[in-house]
């Protein structure tokens, strides 16, 4: 198992009072860190607006975001956690998600995900539509993905989304393509559609101890349409929320021992002012066996 991190981009309201210009350094001093510590990936949240109601504060846009720190990073995976498919035309997401992949040297990897906080959509001006839509959404959206990442001329003609014969170049520096990611927690049609198109589940915040009970789930999932559970890795969002030493380290074993491939700790508000709080969890990586980049 491997370990990842999110990089706030003040969504989670620790910009709050703060310099906006000075938060985005930091938020690219946290970047450079992680990478030199021997984080296996960078994620970055896909809001337009603190989640936090009634609080306002800056942020930035994720894909703007991911390509800023593409440029101060060498090693590091890059991708959202996990881009909501409605925010943007689904090819052009994925050309968005190439050009990152050009950016990074081959880093990015596409996330994806139906969207859930409805008080930005409403702020941006958009409907937020009933569960059902979205997902339909989120399928289309990976159907789009998938095959503008074949080689080709692609097309396809859904209830929400067409593309017509559009060839996308550079297709992927990553060979044999970008690695598809699905994000979230749905059992019966989110994780239907990551065992259909998804390279990667990415679970959604979940304490680790439920992670257990779901892995069963996930394989049943993947099972349905005959594809081997193990061809589908499945990753995590855990907030450890102060939890740290030896409780934080048996976590990261249980995880491991799950089967899990790599999860990526939920933003520390106190990694704005401190770099202590990384360091701390690098040890705890380490004395849990999980695999630091060298």
């Amino acid at each position: 198992m491997q370990l990842g991190l999110f990089v706030s981009n003040g969504i989670g309201a620790d910009w709050i009072g703060r310099d906006p210009q000075r938060a985005w350094d930091r938020s690219l001093e946290i970047s450079k860190l992680a990478d030199k510590l021997g984080f296996e990936s960078i994620w970055v949240p896909d809001h337009l607006q603190v989640l936090r109601e009634g609080e306002t504060g800056p942020t930035v846009e994720a894909m703007l975001h991911l390509t800023a720190i593409a440029g101060v990073t060498e090693r590091v995976k890059l991708s959202t956690g996990v881009a909501c498919v409605s925010f943007r035309n689904p090819a052009v997401l994925t050309k968005m998600f190439s050009t990152l992949d050009v950016a990074s040297g081959g880093r990015a990897e596409i996330a994806v995900g139906a969207g859930w906080h409805e008080p930005e959509w409403t702020a941006y001006g958009m409907e937020f539509p009933r569960p059902k839509e979205r997902l339909l959404r989120l399928r289309e959206t990976l159907e789009i993905i998938s095959r503008m990442l074949e080689p080709g001329p692609s097309s396809f003609k859904g209830e929400r989304y067409e593309i017509n014969e559009v060839e996308m170049h550079p297709l992927s520096i990553r060979q044999p393509r970008m690695p598809i990611i699905v994000g979230g927690n749905g059992q019966n049609v989110t994780w239907r559609l990551a065992a259909k198109y998804a390279d990667e589940l990415n679970l959604d915040g979940p304490d680790p101890d439920i992670i257990g009970d779901w892995m069963p789930i996930i394989r049943d999932r993947c099972e349905e349409i005959d594809r081997d559970p193990a061809t589908l890795k499945v990753s995590a969002l855990v907030f450890w929320r102060g939890m740290k030493g030896q409780e934080r380290v048996e976590k990261m074993q249980y995880m491991a021992d799950l089967g899990m491939s790599r999860y990526h700790a939920g933003n520390d508000h106190a990694t704005m002012d401190s770099d202590e709080p990384l360091h701390e969890l690098v040890e705890d990586a380490k004395k849990a066996g999980v695999e630091l980049l060298a």
